[in-house]
């Protein structure tokens, strides 16, 4: 079953180096109730690191490739008005290019979190779709935090309350 990798695969393999260590089953539940809860999980715990440069030549390809036709279509136009308001949108457009790299670093970070969390999911987990049961398992985990129950019998603890 071979699956074809997209041009987003491509890129978060080209921006992140990502450890060939699976995922502890307590790292990813948290890393799930984490990502579930809108906030961001810490690299470290899912085993991926940014390549910094690569992201901002992966950056730099796209916004040139917004830019250079904007550019191309409206040089005459811009031209032939006053050079000050030409100055201040040059401005705008820079701030916003340099504003625009940390969302799109966060973008890709929250991207190559769920996809990991995806990843190890089906190894810990692989007769429960992602889906359909990571609210569910979050539920437990919570419930299982609460009871104090040990890292060695989390795993036989969410099995056996999935199953009622």
């Amino acid at each position: 079953m071979s699956k074809e990798k997209t041009i987003k695969d491509k890129v978060l393999e080209y921006i992140y180096t990502i450890s060939k260590q699976p995922i502890l089953l307590k790292d990813l539940l948290v890393a799930n109730r984490q990502h579930n809860d809108g906030m961001h999980v810490d690299p470290a715990k899912l085993g991926f690191r940014i390549r910094l440069i690569r992201a901002y030549q992966v950056y730099i390809g796209i916004v040139l490739a917004i830019l250079v036709p904007i550019s191309l279509l409206t040089h005459k136009p811009l031209a032939k008005i006053d050079p000050h308001i030409s100055i201040l949108g040059a401005m705008a457009i820079t701030a916003a290019i340099f504003i625009g790299f940390n969302f799109f670093r966060d973008r890709m970070r929250d991207t190559m979190t769920k996809e990991l969390i995806k990843r190890s999911w089906k190894l810990h987990f692989p007769f429960f779709s992602y889906e359909e049961y990571s609210s569910k398992i979050n539920e437990i985990f919570e419930k299982a935090m609460r009871e104090e129950v040990s890292k060695r019998d989390l795993e036989k603890y969410i099995l056996e309350n999935l199953s009622k």
